[in-house]
């Protein structure tokens, strides 16, 4: 007798295990319209977030530019206090880089330099620079490419009050 019901449980025990076999598999998965609902649901979503993120490249190229100009306007400040002034027009930005040659001769230039590299604005053109009368002018003529301009066609500077 006790080998009948060791028998009748293992049965019982196969059963089961079949079933909930049969189950996990009839429930694994998704359907197609459960799948075409998230489908429609991300498309839905890229169709309203896209365009409100298509003027982002503009805004982040104003602010790598003036972020570009606030670097060099910074190296220069260290440049002026090595060398008692700012290189001249002519001498340029490339004095952060490589020791000038010209009026002012920089007395204690830095061997390492104040930048490692100058980089172009985010447009692809070189930055402007103006030194006159002990101050100086670093300019990106914004995507436009010319003087003045709104928006993103305006220009940069460090003499912007913003």
């Amino acid at each position: 007798m006790g080998k009948l019901v060791q028998e009748v449980r293992a049965t019982a025990f196969c059963g089961a295990k079949k079933r909930s076999e049969k189950q996990r598999n009839s429930q694994s998965g998704f359907t197609l319209i459960e799948i075409m609902v998230v489908v429609a649901i991300i498309a839905i979503l890229g169709a309203t977030v896209v365009p409100l993120i298509m003027d982002r490249p503009n805004e982040a190229r104003v602010v790598r530019a003036k972020n570009d100009i606030s670097s060099y306007a910074s190296a220069l400040e260290l440049y002026r206090l090595d060398n008692f002034n700012y290189p001249s027009t002519e001498q340029g930005l490339e004095a952060l880089v490589t020791k000038p040659s010209g009026d002012p001769e920089p007395v204690n230039w830095n061997r390492s330099g104040y930048v490692k590299k100058l980089s172009k604005d985010p447009w692809g053109r070189d930055y402007i620079y103006e030194s006159e009368d002990g101050n100086f002018e670093i300019i990106s003529l914004g995507s436009d490419g010319t003087e003045g301009g709104e928006d993103f066609d305006a220009d940069i500077s460090n003499l912007e009050t913003n």
